[in-house]
């Protein structure tokens, strides 16, 4: 990862981070896309116990790759040069993806993808992805136990080809003197929580460089009949995260933020989000493109726009988009979505910081 890539980008959010106190001191709206998402499929090849979107009968009418092209093109117009951040359900799973990326690569767009991992099986695949220079790239990993992360993910044996495939793009990355990071993303749930420290090291020994850890949120019966935290596990709870915590003030390359590691009890009690985590700001940062052009700052709130039929400029500044920075800044839901969740100028330094360091010790 290269240093001038991060202070970039550093560069933009402390420009966002001046917009958003100027707005919530005097209402001038000069904010700016910052979080910048795209779902570019609903459809998945795993059966996550925690997600319903390969559940589902029906899917959305999906934007081609034209389409996409169209509006990361009009967003650069808007803001400059940015980084997005591809998920799915799985990305690789849309034909023509990879054209994308080198869509990305050739037009100065910095681009992630967070993924199962089960595409990167495939060399061809994992050269290409290599090649069209990934600014991160996030994979989905429960446990350093099979039985545990075949059985959250839904696919026997999809441990093994993960890892495998994580020393695929750790060869393709040194092969052609890259350093971009590959981080490990584990959804935190009643049956892997106790296991999280020693997934620390572990992800060092197969070719990865950080974690981030996720926790589990409501959305399917599994969650609530087998997954949820509950009260009787709080202590062994508070034990892994105040372990953690030790970790990453030790130096573990862990991503997340010390106050949202120390919010995962306030998380599995459903308590609302304390006062100095508020107001949320997602309303003045966040720019989700759904895979049917929608445009969110939120899930929990309604559409802005759609890229599609809308540029990026119009979207961002709407009547729509005014209304949902008001509403989502009253909002008091404790989100620790990696996505949603609030993170200081300090914790951005700090994680730079980390993917920096383990990129080139990798």
């Amino acid at each position: 990862m290269k240093a001038l890539d991060l202070v970039s980008l550093g560069t933009k959010h402390v420009r966002n981070a001046f917009s958003e106190e100027l707005y919530l001191r005097t209402g001038r709206d000069v904010t700016r896309p910052a979080a910048i998402f795209a779902e570019v499929v609903e459809r998945c090849n795993y059966k996550c116990r925690y997600c319903d979107y390969w559940r589902r009968p029906n899917y959305r009418d999906e934007m081609s790759i034209e389409e996409w092209q169209r509006a990361l093109a009009s967003l650069k117009e808007f803001i400059g040069a940015y980084h997005i951040e591809f998920a799915g359900g799985e990305p690789y799973i849309k034909k023509g993806f990879l054209d994308l990326l080198r869509f990305c690569r050739d037009n100065d767009i910095h681009w992630g993808v967070t993924t199962n991992g089960g595409a990167y099986l495939n060399k061809k695949i994992v050269t290409q992805t290599v090649e069209a220079h990934p600014f991160n790239i996030n994979i989905s990993i429960d446990s350093t136990d099979p039985a545990i992360h075949n059985y959250s993910r839904g696919v026997e044996n999809s441990l093994t080809d993960i890892v495998q495939g994580i020393r695929n793009v750790a060869d393709a990355r040194r092969a052609a003197g890259l350093d971009f990071p590959i981080i490990i993303k584990p959804v935190v749930h009643k049956l892997n929580f106790r296991r999280l420290p020693e997934m620390v090291d572990w992800i060092q020994e197969i070719g990865a460089t950080a974690l981030s850890f996720q926790p589990v949120e409501q959305g399917t019966q599994e969650v609530e009949d087998e997954l949820w935290i509950g009260e009787s596990e709080m202590d062994d709870l508070i034990t892994v995260r105040d372990e953690l915590l030790r970790l990453k003030r030790a130096g573990a390359p862990i991503l997340n933020g010390e106050a949202l590691l120390r919010a995962w009890p306030n998380h599995f009690r459903r308590e609302k989000a304390p006062k100095e985590v508020m107001p949320c700001r997602v309303g003045m940062r966040n720019y989700f493109i759904r895979s049917d052009g929608r445009l969110e700052v939120c899930w929990f709130f309604k559409p802005i726009g759609n890229v599609r039929t809308q540029t990026a400029r119009e979207i961002w500044y709407s009547e729509e988009a005014r209304a949902r920075r008001k509403e989502t800044i009253g909002c008091d839901k404790l989100c620790l979505f990696t996505c949603l969740a609030q993170r200081t100028l300090q914790d951005k330094m700090k994680m730079g910081l980390t993917l920096l360091t383990g990129t080139k010790a990798a």
